[in-house]
């Protein structure tokens, strides 16, 4: 069942397992944010189970991009097209989230954003591949990001 995300009453809806569950909901209602704001979009989101359609395509991206294959349990993604962008995002247990651009047209914008919720530690499988920049948010207090641009055709 999708959840449309409320980013001026942040919930952990469909989050508690996380370890950092507060941080997580807080980077998840700042992405919310980001794209009604910028695109005028309501960004839901599903259990990962029920889109793994979505997780299946970003793991797929990761392992043959850059031979990354995520320990951490996906536990919501969402695959949506706003303005002239495929998006597709995957919101792990540990903090993590993935997010996939791709532009439609040929030649368009196409990268890989990972973004660290607060508390969490680099992942074992991105600390020696990526340098991460810090950013403040109000929902999110300290987001860790890094992101590195698609040379395939997916």
């Amino acid at each position: 069942m999708p959840y449309e995300v409320d980013f001026t009453d942040v919930s952990t809806v469909g989050l508690e397992s996380s370890p950092v569950t507060d941080a997580l909901a807080g980077l998840r209602a700042n992405e919310a944010r980001y794209y009604r704001n910028k695109y005028d979009h309501t960004f839901t989101v599903s259990p990962a189970e029920e889109v793994p359609e979505v997780v299946e395509r970003v793991s797929r991206i990761l392992k043959e991009e850059r031979d990354i294959v995520i320990d951490s349990r996906p536990l919501e993604a969402t695959a949506f097209e706003v303005d002239g962008l495929r998006m597709a995002y995957v919101f792990y247990e540990s903090g993590l989230a993935i997010n996939v651009m791709y532009a439609v047209e040929d030649g368009g914008k196409r990268a890989v954003g990972f973004k660290l919720a607060e508390g969490m530690d680099v992942p074992e499988e991105l600390a020696p591949k990526f340098k991460f920049a810090r950013q403040k948010s109000k929902l999110a207090g300290v987001i860790r990001g890094s992101y590195f641009v698609i040379k395939g055709a997916y």
